[in-house]
């Protein structure tokens, strides 16, 4: 070889280097992304998703003109430990964050964020943090302390603390928005948008005060359930409407309608504007006297709160779906929306009536299961449904994966962005892995640990009790039943063990290990 080919050659394995280097790097072609998560939003609540429960059409749009997953579940049905899940791709006994007090999250750890930052992206996280200590890995935070508050809420802006007149799920928008309009709009962005709401005690906006107060919300098949196809852990619950609800913080009134005394509410009336109190009155107090003239009892009541509960929580869903629409409309008058990708999702299920239940926890199929829409339409069909299994430990995968970014290999999860692509993968999972540690606290559902098929659930609930239950989702699919003991099941709880096993190993979860979590004793 002569040394003008010599350097022809190098030229072009020179060019051939640069090319690879440069084309992961950030630029116009690389998508935007942004995450909406909204707080307890059952997938039950959403119209896409058929129950007719209400109507989201700014939601639906994102199914309508992307994607709706409809097997899309969390690895642990609680607040903080579902969002470290997502940050970081790892499962809660691998990030520290296993429960929603006594647990630590170390917030040096590598999350999506951080690593979209490293590469050029502009992050930001506005809403509902609810991680102890200030969030890394974004350029701009407004985020919300502890649970937040409906009205008038508290926000802390890159570490200043100042409380904003207005209703909280329209300020965490407009704060996004505002956001969106003066980043540097050279680079490519990554938003976590987060909404507190539906969360309890579900205070909806002004505006909404009165809506739904004419219509009688469908009523639970299984609302009036007596657990006896269950173990001690559903007996053993405290997350009843009837039972467990109380008359002010859920209810709404500002004194108990049998004893008198002033109720919880009372702090959320501290927070109200004269305006906004002076609105709340004149909506609430006409039903609540209503109640009093003619107090129901028995089956009744439970009608009438279970209605109390629905409309509320609907509500404040309200608020939620005018948000998403703002966003999407944001994005198309900007000429953004070609070139982001939008996710819509909630941090865990939740219970509306179902077995009698509000809350969330249990690894039952309404709090296990959470809503996943997702718009992208450079890469996913309009009308796109996937079936396939997914978690929120593919979250920070998937979007590592579209944003060109190779997956760490301390992640779990797997992404699946060739399943919204309508593409055949390969070797996808057949089941999912849950564990939830938080016992004794709030609501007293026991740690039980467990697998999910496409038709099975294999449940094992521990540390003050040691019980199996399994449930066959095909042929009682909402799970009144379990059939464990059943000897027609022998070969498929065998498989199902093998299966759990299986996975625990492979996400390191060893037995005995979350007995070293601490407990709220």
């Amino acid at each position: 070889m002569n040394k003008y080919s010599l350097l022809i050659v190098v030229a072009i394995c020179s060019a051939g280097i640069l090319f690879s280097f440069t084309k992961k790097l950030p630029g116009k072609h690389q998508p935007n992304v942004i995450y909406i998560m909204s707080d307890d939003h059952a997938y039950q609540a959403i119209s896409a998703y058929g129950s007719g429960l209400n109507q989201t059409p700014n939601i639906d749009r994102l199914a309508r003109e992307g994607a709706l997953f409809t097997k899309g579940f969390v690895t642990n049905s609680l607040c903080a430990p579902s969002r470290a899940v997502i940050l970081t791709g790892k499962f809660n006994h691998i990030n520290g964050r296993v429960d929603n007090g006594a647990s630590v999250f170390n917030q040096d750890q590598m999350t999506f964020p951080k690593l979209l930052q490293k590469a050029g992206y502009q992050t930001a996280m506005v809403g509902k943090w609810h991680l102890v200590g200030n969030p890394q890995g974004f350029d701009y935070w407004n985020i919300l302390p502890g649970q937040g508050s409906y009205y008038n809420p508290d926000f802390i802006e890159m570490g200043v603390k100042k409380r904003v007149e207005g209703y909280v799920t329209s300020l965490t928008t407009q704060f996004a928005l505002n956001w969106l309009d003066h980043r540097d709009k050279s680079k490519p962005f990554c938003l976590m948008l987060h909404q507190k709401a539906p969360h309890r005690n579900w205070l909806p906006e002004e505006k909404y005060l009165n809506l739904y107060e004419d219509e009688d919300i469908p009523f639970p098949d299984n609302f009036f359930d007596d657990y006896q196809g269950r173990g001690t852990a559903a007996h053993t619950q405290e997350m009843e409407v009837v039972k467990h609800m109380n008359w002010g913080h859920d209810m709404k009134f500002e004194n108990d309608p049998y004893t008198g005394e002033p109720t919880n509410f009372m702090e959320n009336i501290k927070r109200f504007n004269a305006g906004q109190l002076k609105a709340w009155r004149a909506a609430y107090n006409p039903r609540n006297e209503a109640f009093l003239k003619n107090k129901p009892e028995g089956k009744e009541l439970a009608k009438w709160m279970y209605q109390r509960y629905m409309r509320d929580y609907l509500k404040c869903i309200k608020s939620v779906d005018d948000g998403v629409g703002e966003v999407l409309d944001y994005l198309k008058a900007n000429g953004l929306d070609e070139n982001t990708i939008v996710i819509y999702t909630s941090d865990q299920g939740f219970y509306l009536g179902e077995h009698g239940w509000f809350d969330k926890r249990f690894m039952y199929e309404e709090s296990m299961r959470t809503p996943l829409l997702m718009r992208y339409p450079k890469k996913i069909k309009a009308g796109t449904v996937v079936s396939a299994l997914v978690q929120n430990i593919d979250y920070a995968p998937t979007i590592l994966d579209y944003a060109g970014i190779a997956k760490p290999s301390e992640m779990q999860g797997e992404s699946f962005r060739d399943l919204a692509a309508g593409k055949p993968v390969k070797d996808w999972r057949n089941a999912v892995y849950y564990h939830y540690y938080e016992y004794p606290a709030e609501h007293h559902v026991k740690r039980h640990y467990g697998i999910r098929t496409d038709r099975y659930k294999l449940m094992h609930f521990y540390y003050d009790v040691d019980e199996w239950e399994l449930y066959d989702l095909q042929k009682d699919p909402h799970e009144m039943h379990s059939v464990y003991n059943d000897p027609a099941y022998a070969k498929v709880r065998a498989m199902l063990h093998r299966q759990l096993d299986d996975l625990r190993k492979k996400y390191k979860d060893k037995p005995g290990l979350a007995e070293t979590f601490p407990s709220k004793k």
